[in-house]
């Protein structure tokens, strides 16, 4: 017989206590499920609400990208210093330990090859096997302005529309074409678009004049492509900028599995991302690494 007696009696009540909010404080993300938080807080750190993506896709549609010919060699060393690695599913099962504490964030578009028109994407993972992976959240290329917007834009829809049903958070990729300009007028524009059609993260490029409206007119987390290789500081000052004028985190792929010393650059990155530390600063611990070795 249970022993009912002072189940009702004590002060564990506390009712001098108020309880406390549980309210997320990461950009636009406080009306979402338990689910869609919990990934997100995965992504995002909680103590910044910023992220450092490795970035490690480019296969899907460019092939073994320099510095990803042996992803097992490159790639998998630097896993403990991302917040997130963005990647495709087969990699993830052919290359990346089931045992990382690294969430994924998994490629879902995919389909023309650098062969042919880019635009022309399709869905390309179900977000049954997104789960099936345990997908801290999936990414869909977007191209507002190419000659399939619509097929790219239906793509994402899509995704979100099935994404609320999984709990799992929907990474919109604003492609810039060879023939668009990558300011502030047009990055305004895409990242808005997919915002308001329901991308609970954006990845957009940096654009030195006005990034910060970019960052202001867009209601989620906006994280800052990495783009090209460019020389370390000039990288490490691209970040800091992009993270001083409103981004939540940067996506970096060649700027670090491309540097001759990759582990010595994605600790300066998170660094500058996390810590607020100055790009010269940053790269001052970065030369310093690289004189040891």
């Amino acid at each position: 017989m249970a022993d009912l007696e002072g189940l009702t009696e004590g002060e564990r009540f506390q009712t001098s206590v108020v309880a406390p909010s549980l309210s997320n404080t990461l950009k636009g993300s406080g009306a979402l499920d338990w689910g869609m938080q919990s990934r997100l807080a995965r992504i995002f750190r909680p103590s910044t609400n910023r992220t450092v993506m490795l970035a490690i896709d480019h296969g899907y549609f460019q092939g073994p990208t320099t510095g990803l010919e042996r992803v097992d060699l490159s790639i998998v060393p630097l896993l403990g210093y991302a917040d997130a690695l963005m990647t495709t599913r087969g990699m993830v099962r052919s290359t990346i330990p089931a045992i990382t504490r690294t969430p994924i964030v998994l490629r879902a578009s995919g389909g023309p090859s650098i062969l042919k028109e880019l635009s022309d994407e399709q869905v390309a993972v179900s977000m049954e096997d997104a789960s099936r992976i345990n997908a801290a959240a999936v990414a869909v290329q977007v191209f507002i302005g190419g000659e399939f917007e619509t097929q790219s834009v239906r793509n994402m829809t899509k995704l979100v529309d099935e994404a609320q049903r999984y709990g799992i958070p929907v990474l919109a990729v604003t492609a810039v074409g060879k023939e668009l300009k990558r300011d502030a007028r047009y990055l305004r524009l895409a990242t808005r678009i997919c915002a308001e059609l329901g991308a609970h993260i954006v990845k957009t490029y940096y654009c030195e004049k006005d990034f910060d409206t970019v960052a202001a007119g867009c209601p989620v987390p906006l994280v800052m492509a990495g783009g090209k290789k460019l020389d370390e500081l000039d990288a490490l000052t691209m970040a800091y900028r992009a993270i001083e004028e409103g981004a939540s985190g940067v996506d970096m792929g060649r700027n670090i599995f491309q540097s001759e010393f990759p582990t010595e650059m994605i600790q300066a990155i998170a660094a500058v991302v996390h810590e607020s530390a100055k790009p010269s600063d940053a790269y001052a611990t970065f030369i310093k690494s690289e004189v040891k070795k």
